[in-house]
C-alpha cells in the first residue's frame, strides 16, 4: 500500500512536470551551458588552484563539477517539500491530504520523491557530460561507496527540506531554514572551492553544514577512488547528522500541522 500511493504520487508528479514541456527541455539544456561556464573558468585557473586541489586530484574543473551536480541535492531537498506543500495549499488539496488515513510522514516524502528523481536524472547528465564531453577520470570511482553517500546525502538535505515546509506551513512566507542553508552551504559547504581557502574561523563554521562532509566524501569516492574505511569519518558525520535531523523534522512538522488546524490556517498560503 505504501509503494502504490508513493507511485501515484510520482505518476502525478512526472505527468505535470513534463506537461510543460518547453520549462522540461530548458531544465536539461541549461545543464550543458553551466557546464560549459565552469569548463572555461578552470580553463582561467590553469595551475594556480593545485595546491589547494591535491586531496581530490588537483582538477578544478573535476572538482566543482561534483560540487554542482551534488549540491543539487540540497537545493531540491530544501525546496521540494515546502515547494509541494505551498502548492497542495494553493491548489486546495492539502487539508483534504491530511484528513486521510495516510502518515503525515509518507505524505510528505511521497510529494517530493519526483523531484529527487529528477535530480538523479540531472546528476547523471551532469556526470556523463564531465566524462564524455570533457574529460573528467572516474574510472577508478567507488560505487559502492558512493550510493551510500547519496543516500545519507538525500536523507540530510531532506530533513532540512521538512523542517523549512514545517515554517511554510506556520507562516506561509519567508523560511528562514531554506534562507540559512542556501546561502550558507553555497558560501561555506565547498561546492564552488575547497573550504581550506577559508579562514579557520569561517571552516569551523563550514563543519556544521553537512554538505561539507556530503561533497568532500563524494569527490573523494568518485575522483580518487578512496576505500571505505578512508571515507568513514565523513560517512560518519552524515549518519549522526541523519539520526539527528530526521525525526526533529518529522516531529517538527508535525507540530506545524496541529498548530496551523488549531490556527485555522492550514489552506491558507
Amino acid at each position: 500500500m505504501i509503494w502504490q500511493k508513493a507511485w501515484v504520487f510520482i505518476k502525478r508528479d512526472f505527468t505535470l512536470a513534463t506537461s510543460y514541456k518547453f520549462s522540461f527541455f530548458l531544465q536539461i539544456f541549461g545543464i550543458f551551458f553551466s557546464v560549459l561556464t565552469f569548463y572555461f573558468i578552470s580553463l582561467m585557473f590553469g595551475d594556480a588552484a593545485v595546491p589547494y586541489l591535491d586531496p581530490y586530484g588537483g582538477d578544478y574543473f573535476s572538482f566543482v563539477l561534483i560540487g554542482i551536480a551534488f549540491s543539487s541535492y540540497l537545493w531540491a531537498g530544501l525546496g521540494s517539500f515546502s515547494g509541494s506543500i505551498r502548492n497542495e495549499q494553493m491548489m486546495g488539496t492539502l487539508e483534504a491530504m491530511l484528513v486521510t488515513p495516510t502518515r503525515i510522514s509518507l505524505i510528505i516524502t511521497a510529494s517530493s520523491l519526483w523531484n529527487f528523481i529528477f535530480t538523479s536524472f540531472k546528476v547523471l547528465i551532469y556526470l556523463m557530460m564531465g566524462v564524455f564531453l570533457f574529460g573528467v577520470d572516474m574510472g577508478n570511482a567507488n560505487l559502492f561507496s558512493t550510493m551510500i553517500i547519496l543516500f545519507l546525502t538525500i536523507l540530510c538535505f531532506s530533513s532540512l527540506g521538512i523542517i523549512s515546509a514545517s515554517f511554510i506551513m506556520v507562516l506561509k512566507q519567508g523560511d528562514p531554514v531554506n534562507w540559512v542553508f542556501n546561502t550558507m552551504s553555497g558560501l561555506l559547504g565547498g561546492v564552488f572551492y575547497p573550504i581550506t581557502v577559508l579562514p579557520s574561523w569561517l571552516q569551523n563554521i563550514s563543519h556544521l553544514l553537512p554538505i561539507t562532509y556530503s561533497l568532500r566524501a563524494m569527490r573523494r569516492a568518485l575522483l580518487q577512488g578512496y576505500p571505505f574505511g578512508d571515507l568513514l569519518p565523513d560517512i560518519l558525520a552524515l549518519v549522526l547528522f541523519s539520526a539527528v535531523m530526521l525525526p526533529l523534522s518529522i516531529a517538527t512538522f508535525r507540530y506545524a500541522v496541529s498548530r496551523a488546524k488549531i490556527d485555522g490556517s492550514l489552506t491558507q498560503y
